[in-house]
Protein backbone atom coordinates (compact mmCIF):
# COMPACT_ATOMS: atom_id res chain seq x y z
CA UNK A 1 0.00 0.00 0.00
CA UNK A 2 1.13 3.48 -0.76
CA UNK A 3 1.79 5.77 2.17
CA UNK A 4 0.11 9.14 1.91
CA UNK A 5 2.64 11.95 1.73
CA UNK A 6 2.04 14.80 4.11
CA UNK A 7 3.23 18.31 3.52
CA UNK A 8 4.49 20.60 6.24
CA UNK A 9 2.74 23.95 6.62
CA UNK A 10 3.64 27.21 8.29
CA UNK A 11 1.67 28.16 11.39
CA UNK A 12 1.59 31.61 13.04
CA UNK A 13 3.16 31.77 16.49
CA UNK A 14 2.48 34.79 18.72
CA UNK A 15 5.32 36.18 20.89
CA UNK A 16 3.56 38.43 23.45
CA UNK A 17 6.77 39.23 25.36
CA UNK A 18 8.18 41.25 22.46
CA UNK A 19 4.88 41.96 20.70
CA UNK A 20 5.78 40.15 17.48
CA UNK A 21 4.56 37.23 15.45
CA UNK A 22 6.55 34.58 13.59
CA UNK A 23 5.92 31.32 11.80
CA UNK A 24 6.95 27.74 12.54
CA UNK A 25 6.78 24.71 10.31
CA UNK A 26 4.89 21.52 11.23
CA UNK A 27 2.40 19.01 9.85
CA UNK A 28 -0.33 19.98 12.34
CA UNK A 29 -0.56 22.78 14.90
CA UNK A 30 -0.60 20.47 18.00
CA UNK A 31 2.90 19.27 17.01
CA UNK A 32 4.27 22.73 17.87
CA UNK A 33 3.36 22.28 21.55
CA UNK A 34 6.48 22.10 23.71
CA UNK A 35 8.88 23.09 20.92
CA UNK A 36 11.64 25.59 21.58
CA UNK A 37 12.65 28.50 19.38
CA UNK A 38 15.47 31.03 19.58
CA UNK A 39 14.99 34.67 18.70
CA UNK A 40 17.80 37.21 18.28
CA UNK A 41 16.89 40.58 19.84
CA UNK A 42 20.01 42.50 18.71
CA UNK A 43 18.18 44.77 16.25
CA UNK A 44 15.20 45.38 18.53
CA UNK A 45 17.46 46.36 21.46
CA UNK A 46 19.78 48.54 19.30
CA UNK A 47 22.96 46.50 19.47
CA UNK A 48 22.58 44.87 22.90
CA UNK A 49 23.04 41.28 21.79
CA UNK A 50 20.41 39.17 23.55
CA UNK A 51 19.30 35.70 22.53
CA UNK A 52 15.79 34.84 23.72
CA UNK A 53 14.73 31.20 23.99
CA UNK A 54 10.97 30.65 23.90
CA UNK A 55 8.77 27.61 24.47
CA UNK A 56 5.65 27.19 22.32
CA UNK A 57 2.30 26.45 23.95
CA UNK A 58 -0.76 25.54 21.90
CA UNK A 59 -4.17 26.36 23.36
CA UNK A 60 -7.36 25.92 21.27
CA UNK A 61 -5.49 25.96 17.91
CA UNK A 62 -3.56 29.14 18.75
CA UNK A 63 0.20 28.97 19.31
CA UNK A 64 1.78 31.39 21.79
CA UNK A 65 5.19 31.44 23.43
CA UNK A 66 6.51 31.66 26.97
CA UNK A 67 10.02 32.94 27.72
CA UNK A 68 12.37 30.24 28.94
CA UNK A 69 15.82 31.83 28.83
CA UNK A 70 17.60 35.09 27.99
CA UNK A 71 21.34 35.04 27.27
CA UNK A 72 23.63 38.00 26.66
CA UNK A 73 25.98 37.02 23.84
CA UNK A 74 29.67 36.53 24.74
CA UNK A 75 30.99 38.82 21.98
CA UNK A 76 28.98 41.71 23.46
CA UNK A 77 30.53 41.11 26.89
CA UNK A 78 34.06 40.94 25.47
CA UNK A 79 33.50 44.33 23.87
CA UNK A 80 32.37 45.84 27.17
CA UNK A 81 35.30 44.64 29.32
CA UNK A 82 38.24 46.95 28.60
CA UNK A 83 41.82 47.11 29.82
CA UNK A 84 42.03 48.71 33.23
CA UNK A 85 38.62 47.44 34.39
CA UNK A 86 37.43 44.51 36.49
CA UNK A 87 34.36 42.39 36.04
CA UNK A 88 32.21 40.64 38.64
CA UNK A 89 30.17 37.52 37.90
CA UNK A 90 27.84 35.47 40.04
CA UNK A 91 25.36 32.63 39.62
CA UNK A 92 22.46 31.78 41.93
CA UNK A 93 18.88 30.56 41.99
CA UNK A 94 15.99 32.68 43.20
CA UNK A 95 12.31 31.92 43.78
CA UNK A 96 9.67 34.05 42.09
CA UNK A 97 5.89 33.60 42.31
CA UNK A 98 5.52 30.92 39.64
CA UNK A 99 9.01 29.52 38.98
CA UNK A 100 12.60 29.14 40.07
CA UNK A 101 14.97 31.44 38.21
CA UNK A 102 18.66 30.94 37.59
CA UNK A 103 20.21 34.42 37.51
CA UNK A 104 23.76 35.31 36.42
CA UNK A 105 24.52 39.02 36.85
CA UNK A 106 27.54 40.58 35.11
CA UNK A 107 29.07 43.80 36.41
CA UNK A 108 31.97 45.81 34.96
CA UNK A 109 33.72 48.43 37.10
CA UNK A 110 35.11 51.66 35.67
CA UNK A 111 38.67 51.09 36.94
CA UNK A 112 40.61 48.27 38.58
CA UNK A 113 39.29 47.69 42.12
CA UNK A 114 40.28 45.55 45.07
CA UNK A 115 38.91 42.08 45.71
CA UNK A 116 36.95 43.34 48.75
CA UNK A 117 35.06 45.86 46.58
CA UNK A 118 34.30 43.21 43.94
CA UNK A 119 33.03 40.85 46.66
CA UNK A 120 30.86 43.62 48.17
CA UNK A 121 29.37 44.30 44.71
CA UNK A 122 28.64 40.60 44.20
CA UNK A 123 26.93 40.20 47.59
CA UNK A 124 24.85 43.40 47.27
CA UNK A 125 23.75 42.48 43.72
CA UNK A 126 22.62 39.02 44.88
CA UNK A 127 20.62 40.49 47.81
CA UNK A 128 18.93 43.10 45.61
CA UNK A 129 18.04 40.62 42.85
CA UNK A 130 16.58 38.04 45.26
CA UNK A 131 14.47 40.77 46.93
CA UNK A 132 13.32 42.09 43.52
CA UNK A 133 12.37 38.68 42.14
CA UNK A 134 10.43 37.25 45.08
CA UNK A 135 7.12 39.14 44.56
CA UNK A 136 6.96 39.05 40.73
CA UNK A 137 6.03 36.47 38.11
CA UNK A 138 8.61 35.11 35.68
CA UNK A 139 6.91 36.89 32.74
CA UNK A 140 7.23 40.26 34.51
CA UNK A 141 10.89 39.62 35.26
CA UNK A 142 11.71 38.68 31.65
CA UNK A 143 9.88 41.81 30.50
CA UNK A 144 11.85 43.97 32.97
CA UNK A 145 15.17 42.52 31.76
CA UNK A 146 14.29 43.26 28.13
CA UNK A 147 13.19 46.82 28.97
CA UNK A 148 16.24 47.42 31.22
CA UNK A 149 13.96 48.09 34.21
CA UNK A 150 15.83 45.58 36.36
CA UNK A 151 19.41 46.55 35.51
CA UNK A 152 19.14 50.35 35.85
CA UNK A 153 17.83 50.47 39.47
CA UNK A 154 20.34 47.73 40.39
CA UNK A 155 23.16 49.84 38.95
CA UNK A 156 21.96 52.87 40.96
CA UNK A 157 22.04 50.84 44.20
CA UNK A 158 25.47 49.35 43.46
CA UNK A 159 26.84 52.80 42.59
CA UNK A 160 27.04 53.52 46.32
CA UNK A 161 29.67 50.78 46.67
CA UNK A 162 31.51 51.56 43.42
CA UNK A 163 30.34 53.15 40.13
CA UNK A 164 29.84 50.63 37.33
CA UNK A 165 30.53 50.89 33.61
CA UNK A 166 28.09 48.05 32.88
CA UNK A 167 25.40 46.28 34.90
CA UNK A 168 23.68 43.45 33.01
CA UNK A 169 21.93 40.15 33.58
CA UNK A 170 24.10 37.73 31.57
CA UNK A 171 21.74 34.75 31.88
CA UNK A 172 18.18 34.53 33.14
CA UNK A 173 16.70 31.04 32.97
CA UNK A 174 13.29 29.89 34.15
CA UNK A 175 12.54 26.48 35.64
CA UNK A 176 8.92 25.74 36.53
CA UNK A 177 8.17 24.53 40.06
Amino acid sequence: MAIEKRKKKFFDVEMPLIGKQTQMQAYEIPELNGRFMKYDLTRILRGKSLMLTLRVKVEDNKATTVAKKVVLMPYFLRRMVRKGTNYVEDSFSAECKDATLKIKPFLVTRKKVSRAVRNALRIKAKEELIAYVKDKTSEQIFDDVLKNQLQKPLSQKLKKIYPLALCEIRVLESKEK
